[in-house]
């Protein structure tokens, strides 16, 4: 099977960065598209004059996009490092593996590659699991690095 378009979560993490790594390798393999997006939660207060309301919010969300921002230009950076050219996006809505596949299937990507933080027992319980969700919720083959 040959991958033409790869999705890679990345959140800053050591882990979401050496998905991006392993990505990049396959990538150079297959001659793939890489797409690195960073998930940032909308505001929750929609159609309320929100950040007039609350500036520690508006702090919070202006805070929240530079630091996708940050780890987006990271992935880049590693792109230029490795050789490959990696394509960002912000996605704005839900950060969840509901955020994950939505941008999987608007972006018409044939393959997911994601760290796992490799949570067990209760820190997976009330944690949960993003890789987990993914994997559970797809019919797209899912790459899982988890170091």
């Amino acid at each position: 099977m040959k991958y033409v378009h790869i999705l890679v979560p990345v959140d800053g993490s050591d882990i979401s960065l050496a998905a991006l790594k392993q990505a990049a390798s396959i990538a150079k393999a297959f001659n793939s598209k890489i797409t690195a997006i960073s998930l940032l939660a909308v505001d929750p207060f929609s159609g309320v004059d929100f950040y007039y309301v609350s500036p520690v919010m508006k702090d919070y969300f202006v805070e929240a996009h530079a630091q996708a921002e940050e780890t987006l230009a990271k992935a880049e950076t590693i792109g230029t490092e490795l050789g490959i050219e990696i394509e960002t996006q912000i996605i704005k809505g839900e950060v969840s593996s509901e955020g994950i596949l939505q941008a999987a299937e608007d972006l018409k990507v044939d393959l997911i590659v994601m760290g796992s933080h490799g949570r067990k027992g209760f820190q997976k319980f009330f944690l949960g699991s993003f890789a987990q969700d993914v994997l559970g919720n797809t019919e797209l083959p899912v790459l899982i690095v988890k170091k």
